[in-house]
């Protein structure tokens, strides 16, 4: 049996995203997003905010989407799957858990300079088309027409 690996965040970047370009020519994207999830204390009934911290990888074209046009505080959503890696320093193992993203969708109403509204971009491996589809370019208008149809 597989399992499965995936992630779904929705949360605003703490920094701007900072990317490399490797010798090879891809490009990865590094930056960290919060959320942000609010409970009601039982006891005192105050409102409780409770932040977690989350590190982001982006490889190649979501990386310079995310190079061009992300910014700190900026509200994203996120898919993607866990990845823990390690590295040496000093004798000693050190571990990372990230991240790897592959969508990316930008959230948020309308920037400065933009006249469009509210804007929703999305970016990766399973756009959908939100488009509604095109009006039939004619419509029955007799009875006849419509018997013909299968429904």
């Amino acid at each position: 049996m597989t399992g499965v690996n995936k992630v779904i965040l929705i949360g605003n970047l703490g920094k701007d995203p900072e990317v490399r370009h490797l010798d090879n020519g891809a490009a990865v994207a590094n930056f960290s997003i919060a959320t942000t999830e609010t409970y009601k204390d039982r006891n005192s009934g105050e409102r409780i905010d409770q932040t977690e911290w989350h590190n982001i990888v982006l490889w190649r074209g979501l990386a310079e989407i995310a190079e061009k046009y992300l910014k700190k505080g900026d509200s994203v959503y996120i898919e993607g799957k866990l990845k823990t890696r390690s590295w040496e320093k000093d004798g000693v193992t050190r571990y990372t858990t990230e991240i790897v993203g592959d969508q990316l969708t930008m959230l948020g109403g309308k920037k400065s300079g933009d006249d469009s509204g509210q804007s929703s971009n999305n970016y990766g491996g399973n756009q959908s088309n939100n488009q509604a589809a095109p009006a039939p370019s004619q419509t029955p208008n007799t009875n006849s027409e419509m018997d013909d149809l299968p429904f």
